[in-house]
């Protein structure tokens, strides 16, 4: 019987620099071994541990789509030991995938509704993975109309800015993208995430809001999320940085009686007022 702690081995086939200065890099990896990449079955929003040997691991929200075929991706930020070695990998060197881990999005509960994701900072990864899950051909029907609202502290700072430049060609979503504050050659919105969702205003009417940011980002996008009346059950936010072993085995993710890697870490709003804050 396979440990839960053994990783699965992949391949670096294509890594892209997000950032101007460089410190966010996506890889996009490939099984060696096709037994594991069929078995690896995910959803938008859960994440996987991520690992090097001989340095360790760390979980990693996964960035890819459910409908992209033959390889996954992760974004990662350099903020210490075990990322900064990965960001110093070049294609062909092995990673080790542990996962997936947590509950994801609900896909299902979407379907037949609109749809309205806001994300702020690094953070829109998973909500990167599931806007090109509903933007899917496959996929698009099932859902009704789509608004991503997405912030970064400068225009530097944006991630996946060649999907951000084919989703605002497109003319069934509403992509909104903001800075704090821009620079010279920036035209687009400048506020901060919470403001610039009031501003859009969605309507709330058969919708779903879909949140992940930093803390403070969420905190203050709640008071506009109610004033724009979308109700509790209908509102989810992901808690991805509270992530640890994915397993509920180290303890270190809890928030009150839930586990964060198992229970999340997408929660719906109405759970999350019965448990301690963490944003």
């Amino acid at each position: 019987m396979r440990s839960p702690y053994t990783p699965s081995l992949t391949v670096v086939d294509k890594i892209i620099s997000e950032n101007d200065v460089n410190d966010i890099k996506t890889f996009q990896l490939a099984f060696k071994d096709q037994d594991a990449a069929k078995a690896f079955k995910y959803t938008p929003g859960q994440f996987s541990e991520i690992s090097l040997l001989g340095v360790g691991e760390c979980p990693i929200g996964i960035a890819s789509s459910p409908m992209d075929e033959d390889y996954i991706q992760f974004t990662v930020k350099k903020v210490g030991v075990l990322t900064t070695s990965l960001h110093n990998c070049v294609e062909g060197d092995v990673v080790g995938v542990r996962g997936p881990y947590g509950n994801g999005f609900p896909t299902d509960i979407m379907e037949g509704r609109d749809v309205v994701i806001v994300g702020g900072g690094f953070a829109f990864t998973t909500l990167r993975s599931l806007t090109k899950y509903i933007l899917h051909e496959a996929n698009r029907k099932r859902f009704g109309n789509l608004t991503v609202v997405y912030g970064a502290r400068n225009p530097g700072e944006l991630l996946y800015k060649y999907d951000l430049e084919a989703w605002g060609e497109r003319d069934d979503l509403n992509l909104v993208v903001t800075v704090d504050k821009g620079d010279d050659s920036w035209t687009g919105k400048e506020g901060f995430v919470p403001a610039i969702l009031k501003e859009t205003s969605p309507s709330s009417e058969n919708a779903v809001m879909v949140v992940c940011g930093p803390p403070a980002m969420i905190r203050f996008t709640i008071p506009v999320i109610e004033e724009l009346k979308f109700q509790p059950e209908n509102t989810y936010i992901s808690l991805e940085m509270r992530m640890k072993c994915g397993i509920g085995k180290c303890g270190r993710c809890n928030i009150g009686s839930k586990y964060v890697c198992k229970d999340g870490p997408v929660f719906s709003f109405d759970e999350l007022q019965v448990l301690p804050k963490e944003y």
